[in-house]
C-alpha cells in the first residue's frame, strides 16, 4: 500500500498477508485493471484467467455459478441478473428469427409472456402444449422447431411433465431441451443428466432462500452453445449484482437443511388442508389423490418439493378474507422464502393472461400457491385452519 500522502486519489494496492478471510469478499468493482494491452488480449483470448468489465463477468458470480454447476452437473454456468434473464439469455442465444419453440402450457407467467408477446417480435415463434400429455406436446414439433422449453414441475399448478418422453421427443426431433428446474431444484431432479441440453433457474428462490436477491443461472450442456448464452447475456447487459451473488451463495449454504425442513412441512400441510372445509381441491406431488403422483414419484423420487396449491369453494372475496385472517404468512408473488409465502396466481404471476385462459389450465380466483417455509408446523396449520374458516364466512 502506497505510504504517499500525495496519493489518496489513487488505488491502493491489496495489503499482503499471509492468511486468508473465511467468508468471501465482495468484489463490487466495475472494471479490472491489467498491466498491458498484451495482457488484456490474454484474457479476452482465454489465455489467462482473470477479468476486465464486470458485465462480462466477476469474482462473486464465477464463485456461485461454480457452486450451481456443482450441484447440477454442469460447467460453466453463468449467473445472470434474474431468472427470467436467464430463460431470455438462454432464447436469444440458442435461437435466431424464423426459429419456432414448444412450451409447456402451464409455465411462470412471465415466460408465457415472453413466449407469447415479446419472442414474436423477435420473428421466434411458439406453441403452448401440455407436457403431461406426450401425443399432444410431439404434435405440436414442426420442421422449424429449434428448442422445448417446460419446468418439470409446473407452476402453479403443480401438474409433472412426462419427462423421459419430451427427453425422447427432443432427441428424435434434433431440438434443443430447456428445463427451468426452479420449483424442482436439483435435489429433485438433474436436467443435463437426464437428457436436457439446458437448465435454468431462478436462484431468487428457494436455492438463494431469504427473498433478498434477484438472479438467475443458465448452463447448456454444449460449450459452444454456452458460449452463444454468454455473449447474448452480456451484450443484453442481463449481469448479476456481486452484492447479491454474495447474498445467494451465503443462502447455498443452508440450502440442503432448508429443502429437506420445507418440504417436510409440505407433505404435512398438504394432507392438512385436505381435510378442512371450504378447500375444494389440494395439488400437492406427493398425495396419491395428485393427477401425476405415480409419475412425480418415477420422475422425483421422494423429493415431492416445498410447493402446495389449493382451491377454495369460493371465488376473489373468498381469497381476500383468507389473506385478511393470515397476517403472519406473507402474502408475497414469490416462492422459496425461508418462512412460509402465499400467492394469489390470478392477481400476480398470471394476471397478463385472460380470465379464460386461466381457467383452462385451472387457476380461478379461489386458487392459491403456498411456498411452505421451515416454521414449526402445528403453528403453519393453525393458521391456515383459521383463515380457511374466515374464507367460508
Amino acid at each position: 500500500m502506497s505510504d504517499d500522502p500525495r496519493s489518496l486519489v489513487r488505488r491502493s494496492q491489496f495489503p499482503k498477508s499471509e492468511s486468508r478471510s473465511l467468508v468471501t469478499p465482495i468484489w463490487p468493482s466495475v472494471a479490472y485493471a491489467s498491466e498491458s494491452p498484451d495482457a488484456l488480449d490474454r484474457l479476452y483470448e482465454g489465455k489467462e484467467s482473470g477479468y476486465t468489465y464486470a458485465r462480462e463477468g466477476h469474482p462473486n458470480a464465477k464463485i456461485l455459478a461454480a457452486k450451481i454447476d456443482w450441484l447440477e452437473g454442469a460447467n460453466g454456468g453463468l449467473i445472470t441478473g434474474s431468472g427470467m434473464a436467464a430463460v431470455s439469455a438462454a432464447f436469444l442465444g440458442a435461437l435466431k428469427a424464423g426459429d419456432h419453440v414448444v412450451a409447456g402450457d402451464q409455465l411462470y407467467g412471465r415466460s408465457l409472456r415472453l413466449l407469447r408477446h415479446d419472442l414474436p417480435r423477435l420473428g421466434i415463434t411458439a406453441d403452448l402444449a401440455d407436457p403431461t400429455d406426450a401425443r399432444a406436446f410431439e404434435a405440436a414439433i414442426r420442421p422449424e422447431t429449434r428448442a422445448i422449453l417446460v419446468e418439470v414441475v409446473s407452476n402453479p399448478t403443480l401438474r409433472i411433465a412426462d419427462m423421459a418422453a419430451i427427453v425422447d421427443i427432443a432427441r428424435r426431433h434434433g431440438v434443443l431441451l430447456m428445463v427451468d428446474n426452479t420449483f424442482t431444484t436439483p435435489r429433485g431432479f438433474q436436467p443435463l443428466a437426464k437428457g436436457a441440453d439446458i437448465v435454468i433457474h431462478s436462484l431468487t428462490k428457494l436455492l438463494a432462500g431469504h427473498s433478498d436477491v434477484l438472479l438467475g443461472y443458465v448452463a447448456a450442456r454444449d460449450p459452444e452453445l454456452q458460449a452463444m448464452i454468454v455473449d447474448a447475456a452480456v451484450t443484453w447487459g442481463l449481469a448479476p449484482s456481486p452484492y447479491e451473488c454474495w447474498l445467494a451463495e451465503r443462502g447455498l449454504y443452508s440450502f440442503d437443511l432448508r429443502h429437506q425442513r420445507a418440504q417436510e412441512n409440505a407433505a404435512k400441510l398438504a394432507d392438512h388442508l385436505a381435510g378442512l372445509d371450504g378447500v375444494a381441491k389440494v395439488l400437492y406431488p406427493g398425495r396419491q389423490d395428485h393427477p401425476d403422483h405415480n409419475r412425480a414419484r418415477a420422475v422425483l423420487g421422494d423429493n415431492f418439493g416445498n410447493m402446495v396449491s389449493f382451491r377454495l369453494n369460493g371465488g376473489r372475496e373468498s381469497a381476500n378474507a383468507l389473506t385478511r385472517a393470515a397476517p403472519h404468512i406473507a402474502f408475497a408473488p414469490t416462492l422459496g422464502d425461508i418462512g412460509t409465502t402465499l400467492s394469489h396466481p390470478a392477481s400476480s404471476s398470471h394476471r397478463a393472461l385472460t380470465a379464460k385462459q386461466r381457467e383452462d389450465i385451472g387457476i380461478t380466483e379461489g386458487f392459491f400457491r403456498i411456498s411452505v417455509g421451515i416454521e414449526d408446523i402445528d403453528q403453519l396449520k393453525a393458521e391456515f385452519a383459521k383463515a380457511i374458516e374466515a374464507s367460508n364466512r
